[in-house]
């Protein structure tokens, strides 16, 4: 049996944890083990400055080649574990090679749900998770003139912001009646749907897809169910959301739901295996069990707390769940869920354009914050994640009060 750490996985929470690791002490051997052939690198650039040609590789790696070894790290890429053999603590790789184990961390992370009715259309259709995915959009776009996009979560509102700013004419086509419902509430979709609306983007919103079909040219026609819309694209990008990659625990016995359930520690229901990132469910002190949160803060707060758990150490504190976005010019920060809300309060600032904006949207239960949304707003959502944090009361009407400083709600 081998008594060092293999991570599984080379993305925002496996660089972590390995950082981590040896940030904490631990000093027997640490593994690296990624599909891709890419050191690991931050995924948010790839729908926006990756995209725009205005971030390179490099500048999107996580850390310099030097730091994997200055840390003692062996990094193997473009390798797949295909099976795990509890018993023997034992990783089996696409190779036919293996590797011991003496404690495992899976950060196997989440790949593009895929779209089930597609033509035939080579080079013409695009998901975007990797880095060759956006490498492959990136160069479609530089010759691209219109754009078709389905769904309008965090992904396809990205994608449409990139490509309007290349010159590019974009639809968006989504089923839900506005866009990112599952991100943020109404006030704020509304904001950012307008935004869009005002740079040409057409959004084809509480709209379903009849067939997508390839004309002669070899363009892609997406009909929306009962004529409602058309649109013939140069290309399509489909961002419908993403599935765990949870195929390698389930083969190996390990406890799963929508996706690897972990607890406070990360640790799976195998004791010697961890799990940590995008291909988690975990329960969370606030907002209750079984939440997978798709973040990079998420996965620095995971990799931070496996390290903790192998290395001895007390866990680090729970942090609050945030999340950001974006599009032109504009930062949408989210912090905290509003599942639970009685009351949404509007956050109104001056604009000199047209009178007035939406600056943050306040979610309250029982009196305290529970989550906040931030357009522009960096100090509305750092108070706003320091009142969810602490529990601390505040009123409806302070929170509108735009003369009254947010710093005077802030708790330290």
């Amino acid at each position: 049996m081998g008594t060092g750490i293999v991570i599984v996985g080379a993305g925002q929470a496996a660089c972590q944890a390995a950082a981590s690791l040896r940030q904490l002490g631990y000093s027997g051997a640490v593994t690296l083990v990624g599909e891709e052939m890419y050191l690991p690198y931050q995924r948010p650039p790839l729908s926006k400055g990756f995209l725009q040609r205005t971030a390179t590789c490099d500048a999107i790696q996580l850390r310099p080649p030097g730091f994997y070894e200055t840390i003692r790290c062996d990094v193997r890429l473009g390798s797949r574990v295909v099976a795990i053999e509890r018993q023997q603590h034992l990783l089996h790789l696409d190779d036919g090679t293996s590797i011991e184990y003496g404690q495992l961390v899976l950060a196997t992370g989440a790949r593009a749900r895929r779209y089930a009715r597609l033509p035939h259309a080579p080079g013409r259709l695009h998901y975007l998770r990797t880095l060759e995915d956006a490498a492959t959009l990136s160069a479609v776009l530089a010759s691209a003139r219109r754009l078709a996009i389905i769904g309008a979560g965090y992904v396809g509102m990205e994608v449409a912001a990139s490509a309007n700013q290349l010159g590019i004419e974009v639809a968006v086509f989504e089923a839900a009646p506005r866009v990112m419902q599952r991100s943020v509430g109404a006030a704020t979709s509304n904001v950012i749907e307008a935004v869009h609306a005002q740079r040409g983007v057409r959004l084809h919103l509480d709209t379903s897809i009849d067939r997508i079909e390839a004309d002669r040219s070899g363009a892609l026609v997406i009909h929306a169910a009962n004529g409602a819309a058309s649109f013939t694209g140069d290309a399509l990008v489909i961002g419908i959301g993403a599935e765990p990659n949870i195929d390698l625990a389930t083969l190996a016995g390990i406890e799963c739901g929508r996706a690897i359930r972990v607890d406070a520690h990360c640790r799976t229901s195998d004791p010697d295996i961890f799990a940590i990132g995008d291909c988690t469910e975990q329960a969370h002190p606030l907002y209750g069990a079984g939440l997978r949160f798709e973040s990079v803060q998420n996965a620095i707060d995971q990799a931070k707390c496996a390290a903790a758990a192998i290395a001895g150490k007390p866990p680090p504190p729970v942090g609050v769940p945030w999340f950001w976005s974006d599009q032109y010019q504009h930062r949408i920060q989210v912090a905290g869920l509003a599942q639970d809300h009685d009351q949404a309060v509007l956050r109104i600032a001056p604009d000199r354009a047209v009178g007035s904006v939406i600056q943050s949207v306040w979610y309250l239960g029982k009196r305290r914050v529970v989550a906040v949304e931030a357009l522009d707003a960096p100090q509305d959502f750092m108070v706003g994640r320091a009142l969810i944090r602490h529990g601390a009361e505040v009123t409806a009407g302070q929170l509108a009060d735009s003369a009254m400083p947010l710093q005077a709600l802030a708790v330290n």
